[in-house]
């Protein structure tokens, strides 16, 4: 599999304001399970992968994601009805996006929201080479190629030209279901409705607090694969952390959002200073 990335981070990014008049970008919102949220392209994060961000101090990193499901397993969760696996709210932990000042695909700098680890400048990841680099990430586009499901890559080719997609031949090791075997590792499920009933109506607004996503990734954190279980001493001190967690991405999440609402015109240098200038990973830039 090979794929040509150079000025493209399709895959990191909500793009669909760079997408010409009438492209179908809806593949988030297609099928029997729809997002309560309306970000594209969400990485979705292993009870490991959790654990390791928040070990990492990065807690500001993830959101949650629950779903509206047609014809299926549900339960009423403030006013809202939303997939349920014997009668508890179902979610997934994926990566955040912030609005940032990226210039993808030749074009000029827009505020799109991006990966909180997306360099603007270079247009490549900060955590690529760490630990805390995710598998869903490593393995793309492979897992939709072994669905024989559209990728980024295609779509961003159909939308703006050019070769992104160099090698449609998936990774003999890709294993892309999400299905009963994946409860409590990629899939959790959420042990009390009562106690996140104003976080789903604010999921559901648009609205969703830190503190509402923070809930969420402890009780992922405290998940054990292949079963409803949650630990709850481990999901008191997962929640400890993410209140306590302060580092540079929460700083360059407030300060985006802040440049944002004052209007400044997006230029993907000044991610120097409210990125890297906080401690940011740099990245190697395109030979």
């Amino acid at each position: 599999m090979e794929v040509h990335c150079e000025g493209c981070a399709g895959c990191c990014l909500d793009w669909r304001a760079l997408a010409p008049e009438g492209f179908d970008h809806g593949h988030e919102r297609r099928g029997r399970y729809r997002p309560l949220d309306d970000v594209d392209n969400l990485v979705p994060l292993s009870c490991d992968e959790v654990r390791a961000f928040l070990a990492a101090g990065h807690a500001g990193a993830m959101v949650a994601r629950l779903f509206r499901i047609d014809d299926g397993p549900s339960v009423a969760v403030g006013g809202v009805d939303v997939a349920a696996v014997r009668g508890r709210p179902a979610f997934l932990v994926g990566l955040a996006k912030v609005p940032k000042p990226v210039a993808p695909f030749d074009a000029d700098p827009h505020w799109l929201p991006s990966c909180v680890f997306l360099d603007p400048a270079t247009l490549q990841c900060r955590i690529h080479d760490e630990d805390t680099y995710p598998e869903t990430c490593s393995t793309y586009p492979g897992d939709n190629l072994a669905l024989d499901a559209e990728t980024e890559c295609e779509r961003v080719e159909r939308a703006h030209g050019g070769d992104r997609l160099v090698d449609d031949d998936p990774p003999a090791d890709s294993d892309p279901a999400i299905g009963p075997g994946s409860i409590g590792s990629r899939v959790f499920v959420h042990p009390d409705p009562d106690r996140i009933e104003d976080a789903v109506s604010r999921l559901a607004a648009g609205e969703a607090t830190r503190t509402d996503h923070a809930e969420f990734v402890a009780v992922a954190a405290a998940s054990s694969p292949g079963t409803l279980a949650v630990n709850d001493d481990r999901y008191e001190r997962a929640r400890e952390r993410a209140g306590e967690a302060d580092s540079w991405v929460d700083g360059a999440i407030a300060e985006w959002s802040e440049r944002v609402a004052a209007g400044e015109s997006p230029d993907p240098e000044t991610a120097a200073a409210v990125e890297k200038d906080r401690g940011a990973p740099g990245t190697p830039g395109w030979e």
